[in-house]
């Protein structure tokens, strides 16, 4: 079967022709009909993710797909079922073999591309705005990177939950979609002193922060007395560093989300957070924002829209299903 596979960390990953897996215990055995592209696949390349697999391995973190083998002690699927599932690695081949336990039945209503774009971005800001930092309805919320894969979520989540939502991200385009997501306010990251025209819209309750860096800390001075911090990941490339007596003054917490540790330690958050989703979708109430869809043999140009934050939304490459 073809896979988007690597074998260094200093070396790009290739298309490779290597053998169809057999599902172990309790794994599930997908043909492969799409699979989400993040900004962690560009971490695990080069080996800085916190949970990259060891080497070599199958790229594509989140897919969706149709059951075709079980291996023992599986229960509640069958062959022919659609799935879809975060693997954490192995999505972008023809075939993969997951854990059933990390896979859910799709509604109907969901296709290929919507449910390989949905778990990740959607899980991560829906866990972030509402199981963390308990978004309230008439709150102010600020979307870092809102023009992103999770940025878009957590805007159109956020003015689901009853938020005022501010979006800041670059140019036009970007700002465009946060807008169109739901975002009452936009600011342009490009240009603005987003500091103080945050602090001019009235201060931030919540913080939704996948970007880092000098945007964390504009973002940080403009919070709201009693205002939630939440780090998600930082695309700039620049970990900030946090004076603990800044904190002090307007009683700020700063609180961490990955949402794939739920798995771990409360996978109920995540099935309960799943299932809300799922249910929302269905209503067509959120709609994933899929700005490219690309064939496997692609597959780098799709990595490339990333790291140059060409893309809005999600990218998702599809396969053969």
């Amino acid at each position: 079967m073809r896979a988007y596979y690597l074998t260094d960390h200093n070396s790009p990953p290739s298309l490779s022709d290597i053998a169809v897996p057999e599902p172990a215990a309790g794994e599930i055995r997908l043909r492969i009909a799409a699979c989400g592209l993040n900004f962690a696949d560009l971490l695990m390349q080069t080996g800085t993710y916190q949970e990259t697999p060891a080497l070599p391995f199958t790229l594509g973190m989140e897919v969706s797909g149709t059951v075709d083998a079980l291996g023992p002690d599986v229960d509640g699927f069958k062959p022919g079922d659609r799935v879809a599932v975060f693997g954490g690695k192995g999505g972008l081949a023809d075939y993969g073999c997951f854990p059933a336990s990390r896979a859910v039945h799709l509604p109907d209503s969901m296709g290929w591309v919507d449910a390989a774009a949905f778990q990740i971005a959607y899980g991560t800001s829906h866990v972030a705005l509402d199981h963390r930092a308990r978004l309230q309805p008439g709150e102010t919320l600020l979307v870092l990177g809102a023009a992103g894969g999770v940025g878009l979520t957590a805007v159109e989540i956020g003015k689901l939950m009853g938020a005022r939502v501010i979006a800041c991200a670059r140019g036009a385009d970007k700002l465009a979609a946060a807008k169109t997501a739901g975002a009452d306010h936009l600011i342009d990251a490009s240009d603005a002193d987003i500091r103080a025209e945050v602090k001019a819209l009235g201060g931030a309750d919540v913080v939704y922060d996948p970007v880092g860096g000098d945007q964390f800390q504009a973002a940080f001075r403009a919070c709201r007395p009693e205002a939630r911090i939440l780090t998600i990941g930082f695309a700039s490339g620049d970990v900030p560093q946090i004076k603990a007596n800044h904190l002090l003054v307007k009683n700020l917490s700063v609180m961490g989300l990955y949402w794939g540790g739920y798995l771990g330690f409360r996978p109920d958050v995540l099935t309960g957070s799943l299932a809300q989703l799922m249910a929302w979708h269905a209503e067509g109430r959120i709609k994933p924002h899929v700005s490219h869809v690309l064939p496997l043999d692609r597959a780098a140009e799709g990595m490339e829209l990333l790291r140059t934050r060409k893309s809005t939304g999600k990218v998702v490459v599809t396969l053969d299903a």
